[in-house]
This record gives C-alpha cells, sequence and structure tokens, in this order.
C-alpha cells in the first residue's frame, strides 16, 4: 500500500495528474477539490489509495487527510466504489457530507452524482456511527449545509465560469449570493461576473 507521493506535478488532466517521484510518473486520480490546489511544476504531497483490479491498478490522491479519511468511508460502503467516490469527493466538502449524513438529509445525498434514493439511504445507514465517531468534539454542527454542487442555473453558470479558466471555489460564493434574484443563466452570469470583476 501506497500512503503518499510527494513529487512535481508535471501535467494535469480531467480527472487525475502526474506526479514525478524522483523520475518516475505515477497518475493519480484526484476529487476537484484537490486539483484545485495543484499547479503545474510545484511539489505536491498526496495522501493515497491504490485499487487493485484484476485489470488495472490504480491510485486516488488527496491533498487533506480529511478528504482521505471520506473517500475511505465511502468506499468502505457497499456499491460504492471508487469512481462513484471520486465523483461525490467532486461535488461536496468532508463536513458537508458529514452534516447530511447525520442528519439523514436523503435530499442533499441524493444530488451527489451516482447517488440515487436506495444508495443514499445505505450511505445513512452504513456511516452514520462511523462518521459520528470521527467528529471533533468541535466539529461542525451549527455549520450551515454548504459545497453541494449547484443545480438548474446555478449549475450551468458554474459549468460556464469554469470552462473560462475560473475555479469553483472562486464563483461559487457569488453564484450563492446572486441566484435567488436571478431567472436565467445569462443574467445569472453577468451578476457574477460583475462580483468577479469589482474583487469583492
Amino acid at each position: 500500500m501506497i500512503g503518499y507521493v510527494k513529487g512535481v506535478v508535471t501535467h494535469i488532466f480531467i480527472d487525475s495528474c502526474f506526479v514525478d517521484v524522483h523520475g518516475v510518473g505515477y497518475r493519480v486520480y484526484i476529487p476537484g477539490s484537490t486539483m484545485e490546489k495543484l499547479t503545474i511544476g510545484r511539489e505536491m504531497l498526496l495522501f493515497t489509495y491504490m485499487s487493485v483490479r484484476e485489470d488495472a491498478i490504480l491510485l486516488y490522491g488527496f491533498q487533506s487527510q480529511d478528504e482521505y479519511d471520506l473517500f475511505m468511508l465511502l468506499v468502505g460502503v457497499n456499491k460504492v466504489g471508487p469512481k462513484v467516490a471520486l465523483g461525490i469527493m467532486s461535488a461536496i466538502r468532508p463536513e458537508s457530507f458529514r452534516m447530511a449524513v447525520r442528519q439523514k438529509n436523503i435530499a442533499v445525498l441524493t444530488k451527489l452524482p451516482g447517488i440515487g434514493k436506495k444508495t443514499a439511504e445505505r450511505l445513512i445507514l452504513e456511516l452514520q456511527d462511523k462518521i459520528g465517531k470521527l467528529d471533533r468534539e468541535d466539529s461542525i454542527g451549527d455549520m450551515p449545509m454548504e459545497g453541494v454542487v449547484p443545480q438548474g442555473i446555478a449549475q450551468e453558470t458554474l459549468a460556464a465560469l469554469t470552462s473560462l479558466g475560473y475555479s469553483s471555489q472562486e464563483v461559487l460564493p457569488a453564484i450563492e449570493e446572486n441566484v435567488q434574484q436571478c431567472t436565467t443563466v445569462e443574467e445569472l452570469l453577468k451578476k457574477v461576473l460583475r462580483v468577479l470583476g469589482s474583487g469583492r
């Protein structure tokens, strides 16, 4: 088992990156939250999980221990494999996912990619006790539910802005602030670009 890799990021792809460790390039599959932290040419440490299948050996990496811990919980759930787990990791922050499970919030969980009602119920059933043990005493019980991939015009606006080179972390606050005031993607896009241009 490879616990982590530390090396220079040489390439970044849609769902993975190459990390050069003393001349050996490792392809590491990563969630969107980790991808946003990567810069080509800079050294990065990624906590890793190795998936061994009959046809492939794949390495999954995360920039924080918190993300790694959530991934390990997810792949331990029946019928949730690494690919689905990675999709979940790209769609919601670890603390928001834990809150959704603790509160048995089916509506939030079924918004995640690859998660239907039955899988959401299974996540709650299998993870509730485990997540309770992992939560710190100063945990996020009073924090608002955030970090879920937006839907509707917010989702389309996010896709348009990321295609222009913006990161989701950069634009999501402005989208959330203005989405209730807008009825079309064009209207929301203009408002968000105005906020980004003002430097707020």
